[in-house]
């Protein structure tokens, strides 16, 4: 039975060229479906653009808020997708590893995909981390002191806050599951 979703609170964040459509509108939708109210914001309140597989164009998306706008405090969990380019881009666009820390700091939820945790890794967040994540993220993941393992959807909750990642776009349905189920946590 799908998760109750009701009152919690998703925010997904990209940058504005690159995003891996499957791992935006996803999530996005299948959180919705469940009753989550989703916020996607980009690096500017702007079109995104996806792709498939970082190489065919695919949808543009309209972000409801820019980054500037969100803060922890407003939500119950950060969705990080990934996309190569969108990850690459993301992970120096200005504000977003204090918009990681932030979420942390307050004990929340990050939930990562494929590259997605490029952001995290920028963040200075993963000592004492067990993740996952596109494959080869896992020397930049290690040499940030996590631990990169190779499975589906794995959850590290040490350190006062859970992570959700996943590897890639195949794992969308046990990525999803496992956002639904920490949402359901708390």
């Amino acid at each position: 039975m799908a998760a109750d979703l009701q009152g919690k609170r998703v925010l997904i964040v990209t940058s504005n060229s690159g995003v891996e459509h499957d791992e935006l509108v996803v999530p996005r939708d299948r959180l919705r479906e469940r009753g989550a109210r989703v916020t996607h914001a980009a690096v500017k309140q702007e079109q995104v653009r996806t792709y498939k597989h970082d190489l065919e164009p695919d949808s543009a998306e309209q972000p409801q808020a820019g980054l500037d706008g969100v803060g922890a405090g407003d939500f119950d969990v950060l969705v990080i997708p990934g996309g190569t380019v969108n990850a690459d881009q993301l992970r120096v666009a200005e504000g977003v590893t204090d918009l990681v820390r932030e979420f942390t700091d307050a004990g929340k939820p990050v939930a990562a995909i494929c590259h997605g945790p490029w952001a995290l890794v920028e963040a200075g967040v993963l000592p004492g981390k067990t993740l996952t994540s596109y494959f080869t993220l896992q020397t930049d993941i290690r040499n940030a002191g996590g631990t990169w393992v190779d499975e589906a959807a794995v959850r590290s909750a040490e350190n006062g806050w859970a992570l959700i990642t996943s590897r890639n776009p195949d794992d969308l349905p046990d990525f999803v599951e496992a956002i639904a189920a920490e949402l359901s946590r708390s």
